[in-house]
């Protein structure tokens, strides 16, 4: 199938499906006019490197553990590679950090905002709409 097609039947755009080939994450074959022709096998694929990437994994990880895992359904099971919960430890334990880090953020601004004076009249809220509408 050509890259239009894999783009419809995965909801990936065709833009999407190239880099996920720069990455090494997919291999379609290539034609004698240089044409990407996938296989039924790449619809799979792409569906669980897009599962992967929704749980928070680089694509430099899913590199190294998409061959561990497999559909069953619509869910992704996880095989017993060498490796793998290893990373994945390490990927959980990088997010945490970072919603930990955002947070932080989020209460500072939470602090900056509880501090702003209430004046009658102010209409900077009503202003901001404005701006966006």
């Amino acid at each position: 199938m050509r890259i239009g097609t894999l783009a419809d039947r995965t909801g990936a755009s065709r833009r999407l499906l190239r880099y996920y080939e720069e990455q090494g994450l997919l291999q379609p074959l290539r034609l004698a006019n240089g044409y990407r022709e996938y296989s039924e096998s790449d619809v799979a694929t792409v569906r669980r490197i897009r599962t992967l990437l929704a749980a928070g994994l680089p694509t430099a990880v899913i590199a190294r553990l998409l061959h561990c895992v497999h559909d069953e359904g619509e869910r992704l099971i996880p095989s017993a590679c060498p490796g793998m919960v290893t990373s994945l430890r390490q990927e959980r334990r990088r997010i945490s950090e970072a919603i930990t880090r955002l947070q932080s953020s989020q209460q500072a601004l939470d602090t900056l905002l509880a501090a702003v004076p209430r004046r009658s009249g102010d209409t900077s809220g009503r202003r901001e709409r404005d701006r966006r509408a």
